[in-house]
């Protein structure tokens, strides 16, 4: 069999690279999106005054100012010394009938806790012990530091189905039949956005500020 010489077998080959080969530049060209364009929304789109916004041609401007409906609608967190507190009051007696009836099926009817559902109602140890022995359960009447916070927790993420559907009487509500079952106030006692943060909690002087000088979880 007669052989192609070697340096004409290269040359077809580089040939042959060379018409497979896409044009890169050329795609890279077709391809390629416009710059981004600097432009200044009118002040009617936006409120007050103009302001420069980053259009990505050929994508429409995106981003706007929060109305006030929106940020009353995220904004409900309540912090330990009770700011973020609405207006509102709840019982014990009313309390208990809205644990009844939206707490119960995940935290058991007396708050002794269901499967994964964490323990609610327990005053004890109230020598913090369970630092030490993680098989003890945390509890709000053993653990909880603030009183104020128990509010902000069931208010954004209970009950587990509708998080964020109770009225504030009722969130006010199951409050103090907590409070009033692990012995923390007494059941007779309303709670409102005045009251709840001057409950002082068992647990309150466990916890001390992080000052990262070394373990200081408990003391």
């Amino acid at each position: 069999m007669s052989r192609v010489p070697r340096p004409i077998a290269i040359a077809v080959l580089g040939v042959l690279a060379a018409c497979e080969r896409p044009d890169v530049s050329r795609e890279r060209a077709d391809t390629a999106l416009p710059a981004p364009t600097l432009v200044t929304a009118p002040a009617s789109a936006i409120g007050d005054t103009p302001r420069a916004s980053v259009s990505l041609t050929p994508f429409r401007t995106i981003g706007r100012r929060a109305t006030a409906a929106e940020i009353r609608a995220w904004d409900i967190d309540v912090n330990a010394s009770g700011v973020g507190l609405p207006a509102g009051s709840g019982s014990y007696a009313r309390g208990a009938a809205v644990f009844a009836q939206q707490c119960a099926s995940c935290h058991g009817a007396r708050g002794e806790g269901l499967a994964t559902n964490p323990r609610l109602i327990g005053a004890e140890p109230r020598d913090f012990s369970f630092a030490l022995d993680p098989k003890i359960p945390k509890t709000i009447g053993n653990y909880w530091p603030y009183a104020t916070t128990l509010y902000d927790y069931i208010n954004r993420a209970m009950p587990f189905t509708a998080p964020s559907s109770l009225p504030a009487n009722d969130v006010y509500s199951v409050v103090a039949y907590l409070l009033a079952e692990n012995g923390v106030i007494d059941r007779s006692r309303t709670i409102d956005a005045v009251s709840l943060p001057r409950v002082r909690m068992p647990a309150r002087d466990r916890f001390v500020p992080d000052d990262r000088t070394g373990a200081r979880g408990f003391r």
